[in-house]
């Protein structure tokens, strides 16, 4: 059995349809026995009453590990840190730090007036706490907000393990020679916290260009040709294939933990650890 570790992000639902989904997902990828599974908020954190109530759901009826995202955005100190609190009641001891998007309305992030001012500073506060893995965000291409500027990623990391995360997640990428790079710098920059690569099985080639465009990810003209080349009839075939390879060469590279961003789909998910032989997968099958 490989003994690769696997984590799995999921969002959480709007409404009764999207609810049977989610519960569903996590019904399907729960015997790949992952070390956690995450519940993100919605953009400017639209989402945040119901990402709580999907993390205590999946945390009490499915014996999962769940690492809640919270993030700096439209909240108070004292909102948010009521929020970890709350978390800690509810038994949840995992969490994911972000800064989190802009508002909605808004072009550009904005603290709160009386929130954190970064992602650093929230990890700091939750680490104060005790009690809690923090994980981090991670970026192996430049964050839109860095200025174009791998080494003040790099930079910024350093300090959020400083601060008191134990790990990170990073961004999807296409290719493994850019999680690669980016691991590269941030062992010579002396962070030894797991950075664990993040990875989006292609759903939808259309909407997973909209996403790059957005987060910063480089879209590169063989994955344009390739998606092209194979047409709508072809795309899920490809994007299987594609995801398989880029796990395999990534578990090839020594890395040894996977966090697959679902979108709330398991299908492609399962079929690819299937593949690849992670543990448990032949219960799932």
């Amino acid at each position: 059995m490989n003994k690769t570790a696997v984590s799995f992000e999921f969002f959480p639902p709007r409404n009764l349809d999207a609810s049977f989904r989610l519960w569903e997902t996590a019904r399907a990828l729960a015997p790949l026995s992952p070390d956690f599974v995450s519940v993100t908020y919605g953009a400017g954190g639209t989402t945040r009453k119901l990402t709580h109530e999907a993390v205590a759901a999946l945390h009490n009826h499915y014996g999962l590990n769940v690492a809640a995202h919270l993030t700096c955005v439209d909240a108070s100190r004292e909102e948010t840190m009521q929020i970890v609190d709350d978390y800690a009641q509810a038994g949840v001891r995992e969490i994911v730090a972000l800064r989190g998007d802009a508002p909605q309305g808004q072009d550009r992030w904005t603290a709160h007036p009386d929130g954190f001012s970064s992602s650093i500073d929230l990890i700091e506060a939750i680490a104060s706490r005790g009690g809690f893995t923090i994980r981090a965000g991670a970026y192996p291409e430049p964050h839109p907000d860095s200025g174009g500027s791998t080494e003040a990623d790099v930079r910024f990391l350093k300090l959020k393990i400083e601060a008191g995360a134990s790990s990170s997640i990073t961004q999807f990428f296409f290719d493994a020679e850019t999680f690669f790079r980016f691991r590269d710098a941030c062992a010579a920059a002396g962070i030894d916290a797991p950075v664990h690569p993040g990875i989006l099985p292609i759903q939808s080639w259309n909407g997973t260009r909209k996403f790059a465009a957005r987060c910063g990810t480089t879209v590169p003209d063989w994955a344009i040709e390739a998606f092209e080349k194979a047409g709508p009839e072809g795309e899920a075939s490809l994007a299987h294939d594609l995801c398989t390879r880029l796990c395999r060469d990534l578990m090839d590279g020594g890395v040894g933990h996977l966090h697959f961003y679902t979108l709330n789909k398991p299908e492609m998910t399962l079929a690819v650890c299937r593949d690849l032989g992670i543990g448990g997968t032949e219960l799932a099958a």
